[in-house]
């Protein structure tokens, strides 16, 4: 240190300091932000509150159940739509828990249901995945080109909306469905759609 940098005025000093201050009010904002979502599973969605977004889309041949349409999700009672694919890893993780799900005897009293919409995926693939894990799906429909998930934004899969009765996204569930997200997460954003 010079002879004048110890006779320089005490505010000339601290502007040597000012970067350091900088980049530690820049990192704090930061972290402040990161922690301001700490579960990655519920990303915001454009589509909350607003209505589902027009769709049709087959049955899965081979499946007996019916295809989907956004008209099925406007018959008065909340329908869960859960995006799945066969090639799919997680999504074989989360298939017991919408089994759990779909067999809830209270939900299915209120007329919950859980539809399963096919994702980039080769229907005898979904089949085949469906067989042996379990289809706990009332209706499928199949996205083979994936225009419906582009529509309704998703991101990847497993992906699962909670629409209201009248046809409206009232929740959007990224990745797989844990039983502790079951349990604290999903099964409350249903019981708010019943209200």
């Amino acid at each position: 240190m010079t002879t004048e940098d110890e006779n320089a005025p005490a505010g000339r000093r601290w502007i040597a300091f000012l970067p350091l201050l900088g980049f530690l009010a820049l990192a704090s904002l930061f972290l402040l932000r990161l922690r301001a979502n700490e579960d990655p599973s519920i990303l915001p969605s454009a589509l909350i509150g607003r209505p589902a977004p027009a769709f049709k889309l087959a049955g899965l041949p081979g499946s007996g159940k019916p295809g989907l349409s956004d008209a099925d999700l406007r018959h008065g009672k909340t329908t869960v739509v859960n995006f799945f694919a066969s090639w799919c890893a997680p999504c074989r993780f989360e298939n017991p828990m919408l089994s759990l799900l779909a067999d809830n005897a209270e939900l299915k009293a209120k007329g919950v249901r859980l539809v399963g919409v096919d994702y980039k995926d080769d229907p005898a693939n979904a089949m085949q995945f469906l067989s042996g894990e379990g289809d706990p799906y009332a209706a499928l429909g199949g996205d083979t080109n994936g225009r419906v998930g582009i529509n309704w934004g998703l991101t990847g899969v497993p992906e699962t909306f909670i629409i209201r009765g009248d046809g409206t996204i009232a929740f959007k569930y990224t990745g797989p469905i844990t039983e502790e997200a079951l349990q604290s997460i999903v099964l409350p954003e249903i019981e708010k759609t019943l209200r």
